[in-house]
């Protein structure tokens, strides 16, 4: 696991965006592709919009493909839904295609939905194994990550990839990939940032013994992979 602190929201996404840049460039003279999972909520607005305007030029966006670690069940139009803050923040400045965007389907029942995402993965991968490029992670002030709650179903599961969960706190549903498909990826990098954050950070981070149930981010240990925090001073100060 590598610890990056910065002082500011400002470096931490500036080192961020070189941190993408060099993946998708590796991956796409590797293989010819790059498959990178993106996060929601509004931590990473900023990055995407800035890959996609300033950073342009700095990938050949027409050999990535885009997947979500999770999401809300709410219509594609709504307002919370992370698939429509990928597209106003990101796809629209690419013009991305839509064969190379990878969205869940919550028109569908959550089960369903989480069962023809992996469908839509499995056809993806060509039936292999399911490892990404790259996946963005956030960290609620919970210690959540994906929609891998405390005390949810998913905080235990092992055999599933792609499913959904009852999020009690929040009275709803949510689909999301598994802490075992996570933790397949190439390369796993958190953006946390906020003085919100720095209790749980510590406990995901600092605590020896761990508590999956408590800090279900604590569940993301890359097998092979590498493992990266992007966080800034305020979030990262019970850990200084």
């Amino acid at each position: 696991m590598n610890l990056n602190i910065f002082k500011s929201v400002k470096e931490l996404n500036e080192a961020l965006i070189a941190y993408v840049i060099e993946i998708a460039n590796t991956a796409i003279a590797t293989k010819g592709r790059f498959d990178f999972v993106l996060t929601g909520g509004n931590s990473p607005k900023e990055l995407y919009q800035q890959l996609s305007t300033t950073y342009k030029d700095e990938i050949d966006w027409s050999k990535v493909y885009f997947f979500f670690g999770d999401e809300r069940t709410v219509p594609p139009d709504h307002k919370d839904y992370n698939g429509l803050m990928a597209k106003e923040n990101l796809f629209n400045n690419l013009a991305t295609p839509e064969s190379h965007i990878f969205y869940m389907d919550t028109t569908l029942a959550p089960e369903d939905a989480a069962n023809a995402y992996k469908k839509a993965l499995d056809k993806h991968f060509n039936g292999e194994e399911i490892v990404f490029d790259l996946i963005l992670l956030g960290m609620g002030d919970d210690a959540h990550t994906a929609s891998i709650f405390p005390g949810t179903d998913l905080v235990h599961s092992i055999e599933k990839t792609v499913a959904s969960v009852w999020v009690e706190k929040l009275n709803t549903n949510r689909i999301s990939l598994t802490a075992s498909l996570i933790n397949k990826a190439e390369n796993i990098a958190f953006i946390t940032f906020g003085e919100n954050k720095a209790s749980a950070l510590s406990h995901v981070i600092g605590d020896s013994e761990k508590n999956f149930e408590l800090y279900p981010a604590q569940l993301i240990n890359p097998i092979n992979g590498n493992l990266d925090w992007f966080v800034d001073d305020m979030a990262g100060n019970g850990l200084i």
